[in-house]
């Protein structure tokens, strides 16, 4: 009887103890697994990626020439005075030119005229001398004008300079750099965009300033073309001091915005092109609605190219200034767009958990 009981308590322990396993067990397994199924559906989108250029190095350009666009001021006011062009001689021992001073013409004295008294001669000479002060005077003052219309037109050149190409060349001389950012989400309706880009990152040289600066055109153009189906925004230009912190800020914001792709599916980046196939969206993802593109731009402004962009009208003046950007200004480019796959958008919920900084246009 004894061991009966003994058995007993034996085999209640027992599935006591293999029930307490599978309760602890069983539901962590099921859950992890319901982790691993949530995960995989919501994976993130395709994303595109295309651009090239540096801070490290000045942009290339063609430097203005710096000669004088004129003569200097000892040759323009005597060179023209035909007394000079007559009257100048050169020392061919390399000596100075010596400019004799001109005289007017001699008066005649006509002594039937003036009886030919002394009297007549001496209103003569006084007329001689008259005529040569008269002379001296009129070369001075045409000396002084010329040399004041050439004071005039050098610092209108030097104005013109500065305010057109002498700040120019300031910015592009020193170390001050602009890093800006535009991000526009389009509505699943501009999925012709989606093609666009990717063609247009594919036959672009990014290696060179002029492939660069026609990417830049090209996509702020394509996205100029569909202001209807524009929807959230992001904009923001920073002046930075120096090219190397310039450059950590233009990687930081693209590691950012590459992190929120689930696969580069097309990469161009310093003319180096990379596909990847294979991707394919979840067919159970919710209904497609949204394509966010993102342009990150360094440029040798010294000051921000926008502020902050909240209407339509502010967001196209950003992307026209992006547009017409001069070539010798660009330094760094970056185009991203997600989703690249023609197949794949993102749906809303996706556009309030990866880019929760957008505002509604």
């Amino acid at each position: 009887m004894g061991h009966s009981k003994l058995r007993r308590y034996c085999a209640i322990a027992t599935s006591t103890l293999l029930a307490g396993t599978l309760t602890i067990h069983l539901p962590t397994e099921s859950t992890q697994l319901r982790l691993t199924i949530a995960s995989e559906a919501s994976a993130r989108s395709s994303g595109g990626r295309s651009g090239g250029g540096s801070f490290r190095s000045s942009p290339s350009r063609s430097s203005p020439s710096k000669s004088s666009p004129s003569r200097s001021s000892g040759s323009s006011g005597f060179n023209n005075s035909p007394s000079y062009q007559r009257d100048r001689y050169y020392n061919g021992g390399g000596g100075p030119v010596i400019v004799p001073v001109p005289v007017g013409p001699g008066v005649y004295n006509d002594p039937y005229r003036n009886n030919g008294n002394n009297n007549g001669n001496n209103n003569g000479q006084a007329s001689t001398n008259n005529s040569g002060i008269g002379w001296i005077v009129a070369l001075f003052f045409i000396g002084v004008s010329a040399i004041v219309v050439f004071g005039l037109v050098f610092f209108v050149f030097k104005a013109m300079r500065n305010n057109g190409g002498a700040s120019g060349t300031q910015e592009l001389d020193n170390d001050i750099v602009t890093v800006s950012k535009i991000q526009v989400a389009l509505l699943a309706e501009a999925r012709e965009i989606q093609s666009e880009l990717t063609e247009l990152s594919l036959e672009v040289d990014t290696d060179t300033s002029e492939g660069l600066l026609q990417l830049v055109q090209e996509a702020a153009l394509a996205l100029l073309r569909m202001p209807e189906n524009w929807s959230h925004v992001l904009a923001d230009s920073q002046t930075v001091k120096s090219r190397e912190d310039a450059q950590a800020l233009f990687n930081k914001l693209s590691i950012v915005e590459r992190s929120k792709f689930s696969v580069e599916t097309l990469t161009n980046v310093g003319g180096r092109v990379n596909k990847r196939d294979g991707f394919k969206p979840d067919p159970e993802e919710g209904p497609a609605s949204y394509i966010v593109v993102t342009l990150l731009v360094g440029t040798a402004h010294d000051k921000q190219l926008f502020s902050q962009i909240r209407t339509q009208e502010d967001l196209s003046q950003a992307l026209e200034r992006l547009a017409s950007l001069p070539s010798d200004y660009l330094m760094a480019f970056e185009l991203l767009w997600s989703p690249q796959e023609s197949s794949d958008s993102l749906t809303y919920d996706e556009l309030l958990t990866e880019y929760t900084e957008m505002v509604q246009l």
